[in-house]
């Protein structure tokens, strides 16, 4: 019988994530054997700073594309709102599953809502897409940071560290703790990451064999709607380094983007959206990003330290 091999990070989400694409894998291919190389990654270690402040997201890629290179492992599974715009050279997406919930979530133990918070009331969030959005909605909230993964942010707003925090609904929904989400932060008052909600398989691209078998967990419709997000990003050079967020809608053929930069500092959010042909979905990143930059967009993605 013929094996396939997913690395993944040690997080709870991670392992969902990893399994959910290996009971996928067993399914379309009956005489398959997939197992779990679980690795720990630099984004998991380092918890006391941003992601933004240690190298970003693709921190959370290094280590399971180095065991990948090694023949370690035949392809990785990572959450596709944390893979870095332009991947390392020598690797693919062969599979983009169909997407889970892209909204973000509120979550308080005392607060229904963001509006509900009291006067400075404590969130926290390391997020610069989230904490933009909230300081537009809530100039008076005390933003803090908050690392680490799903029940790790959990239990510190359990213990009193935070009066609400925000996720993704996704990742909750996965664990079984959807009955935390007090409220849906949902477009287009509130755009979400790019890609968010969406799994990506990544593997080499001299690995044929592994992508063939990869390609059959992939759902077009979301490929069509993340990889326009992805283009208005990467148009915009974004990064967890800035706050971005974009969001598409399949409609027959036509996909309708939204996208947004927003600035921690003030709260000022830019907006912009396009509608096109979801065959055009790179040129309809680039026309919002477009139009995002025409309303001076640029001064506000400078990376943040």
């Amino acid at each position: 019988m013929a094996v396939l091999r997913i690395a993944t990070r040690k997080s709870p989400l991670a392992l969902w994530q990893s399994e959910h694409v290996a009971t996928q894998l067993r399914i379309a291919h009956p005489d398959l054997a997939v197992e779990l190389v679980p690795m720990s990654t630099r984004g998991d270690e380092v918890l006391d700073r941003s992601l933004a402040a240690i190298g970003g997201k693709g921190l959370f890629l290094k280590e399971l594309e180095l065991a990948m290179q090694r023949g370690d492992a035949d392809c990785a599974v990572h959450s596709l709102k944390d893979v870095p715009m332009e991947l390392e050279p020598g690797f693919v997406l062969p599979a983009i599953l169909q997407r889970a919930d892209s909204a973000d979530a509120f979550i308080s133990n005392a607060f229904a809502s963001i509006d509900a918070l009291p006067h400075g009331a404590r969130v926290g969030t390391s997020s610069l897409r989230r904490q933009a959005q909230l300081r537009a909605r809530r100039p008076d909230l005390q933003l803090l940071d908050l690392r680490g993964n799903v029940n790790t942010r959990l239990a510190k707003l359990d213990a009193g560290d935070y009066d609400a925090i925000v996720l993704a609904c996704a990742g909750l929904e996965r664990l079984g703790l959807d009955a935390r989400i007090r409220a849906r932060l949902e477009v287009p008052d509130w755009i979400p990451a790019p890609a968010q909600g969406a799994i990506a398989i990544e593997c080499r691209d001299d690995d044929v064999a592994t992508q063939s078998l990869c390609a059959a967990l992939d759902h077009t419709p979301t490929r069509l709607c993340v990889e326009a997000e992805r283009a208005m990003n990467r148009a915009l050079h974004g990064s967890c380094h800035v706050p971005v967020a974009a969001h598409a809608r399949l409609d027959g053929g036509q996909l309708r983007l939204q996208g947004l930069v927003g600035s921690v500092a003030d709260g000022r959010l830019l907006r912009a959206q396009g509608e096109g042909n979801a065959e055009a979905r790179e040129a309809l990143g680039a026309k919002v990003a477009q139009a995002l930059l025409e309303q001076g967009a640029a001064d506000w993605l400078q990376p943040h330290a």
